[in-house]
């Protein structure tokens, strides 16, 4: 890659589902390969209930104490395959619209990577609604990583 070009970006959005490790280790491998950057990404969504605003604040800080300590543990564990550190985003809202302000927002991103689900429920919801007309109008690929992988055939595909 030539000097002058700003490093590709893989992001990642990362969640409770165990197939998000492998989104995370599939883009940590490619950013490893191709002297890019990792950025991951947790939303920390609302609450279905706000009907008491000292609960639902106490409820948002422990969400986002969950979350930064989710990141922190997976930031030690996948930077050293990554070669470098992650950028890490923590952002409050719904998740499909705070990724794609985010994607707005930041022009080195450069690829998303997604995990399919495993569930009969299908892909996830993010996944699904991304694929459809919402893909047409993003600016960046998207990679999609079946999440039923092991370890061993993410490190072989990546």
């Amino acid at each position: 890659m030539p000097e002058s070009e700003p490093p590709r970006v893989f992001l990642v959005v990362v969640d409770e589902t165990p197939e998000h490790r492998i989104a995370v280790r599939y883009a940590a491998r490619r950013t490893a390969h191709t002297g890019g950057r990792l950025a991951l990404l947790y939303v920390i969504e609302p609450a279905e209930l706000q009907h008491f605003l000292a609960i639902e604040e106490l409820a948002a800080a422990e969400r986002r104490e969950a979350a930064e300590q989710l990141l922190q543990e997976l930031c030690e564990e996948i930077a050293p395959i990554a070669g470098t550190m992650p950028v890490v985003y923590i952002r409050e809202g719904r998740r499909r619209d705070e990724l794609l302000a985010l994607i707005n927002e930041e022009p080195m991103i450069s690829i998303l990577v997604l995990a399919a689900g495993t569930g009969a429920e299908g892909p996830g919801p993010l996944v699904s609604s991304l694929t459809g007309k919402t893909a047409a109008r993003l600016r960046i690929p998207i990679a999609i990583v079946p999440g039923g992988l092991s370890i061993e055939q993410v490190d072989a595909l990546s």
